[in-house]
């Protein structure tokens, strides 16, 4: 049989940071996803042919400026891929939202390119290109997004050179509540509001936060993943990009959330919740909340995606 020359992946949004694991915690999460589509070339360079979809006019054509045409040329520098790739994004995540958009462009792209190789090269090979190609957005080769939507789950990275990814447990029945406000918050602009050190005390207590969230998913108590779903590091900067961010979080927690914080480098912000009607009274305070700060907000009920990104078509 021959061997595909194209191939379509579909990878998944993301919560990056997840509060309490600023740059290396992540969470995949279903529903919204960016369809990449990668197909070999004769020519040995990566063209990027189209980009539809949300905001797409927004996104460069230029590979070295796209993630996903980075992410390729990475891929192709490294691994000694002689022929070219050509590729087309249809964006389905929205850009600038604090939901991965960007990562889910160079996931789907080098997945969709391991399909066109001879032998598959697994995740922890993929991640190096991937990182590559989210530099090129953000500046810097962060993993919160990239790695939950390269390997799915709830995931912790602990290294990316080496790669060492970290699947963390979700607790049962857990419901996400993603709220997104009418305004945008570019990564760049987020990392720029952050200071270049943290109080010791700060540090401190993050480090609980995050010892203790991660024993919390591992055991399943919800009660102590809740009491540990605080941000000490990035929040207290960026909460002031986000109308009424204030206001959301505290109504999301008066209805019961476990916890709300920024998805992120926001505006979308996050709730994790338990029970359905628990989850729609947070869903409802969360949106009613940006309201009544004239923020029109796009909205999601969903959960945490243990698949990453994936091919769904080869020809």
């Amino acid at each position: 049989m021959d061997s595909p020359t194209t191939a379509t992946a579909h990878a998944p949004a993301s919560i990056g940071n997840v509060a309490v694991g600023f740059d290396v915690l992540g969470a995949a999460v279903p529903g919204l996803v960016d369809r990449v589509t990668v197909r070999s070339i004769d020519a040995p360079s990566v063209r990027v042919e189209q980009i539809t979809g949300r905001q797409a006019e927004a996104l460069p054509t230029d590979p070295s400026k796209n993630t996903a045409g980075a992410a390729l040329q990475s891929l192709r520098d490294e691994r000694s891929v002689e022929h070219g790739f050509a590729v087309s994004i249809e964006k389905g995540i929205p850009l600038t939202a604090g939901l991965g958009g960007s990562a889910a462009s160079a996931v789907g792209a080098v997945v969709a390119a391991e399909a066109l190789l001879p032998t598959s090269l697994g995740p922890d090979a993929l991640l190096t290109h991937a990182l590559d190609g989210e530099a090129v957005a953000s500046g810097d080769r962060h993993p919160d997004n990239v790695v939950p939507c390269l390997y799915g789950g709830l995931a912790l990275t602990q290294s990316v050179e080496p790669p060492d990814v970290v699947p963390v447990p979700v607790p049962a029945g857990l419901q996400v509540v993603l709220v997104r406000p009418n305004c945008s918050v570019a990564t760049r602009d987020a990392r720029d509001c952050l200071p270049d050190s943290v109080p010791m005390g700060d540090a401190t207590a993050q480090m609980a936060h995050l010892g203790a969230f991660v024993a919390g998913c591992f055991r399943d108590d919800v009660a102590l993943v809740g009491r540990a779903l605080r941000d000490r590091i990035a929040e207290p900067h960026r909460a002031a990009l986000v109308p009424g961010f204030a206001d959301v979080q505290a109504a999301a927690r008066e209805a019961g959330a476990l916890g709300c914080s920024l998805s992120g480098a926001g505006p979308t912000v996050f709730a994790w919740c338990k029970g359905e009607a628990t989850t729609h009274a947070v869903h409802e305070a969360m949106t009613a909340a940006f309201a009544s700060h004239d923020q029109k907000t796009e909205s999601w009920v969903t959960t945490i995606s243990a698949q990453g990104a994936r091919v769904v078509e080869t020809e």
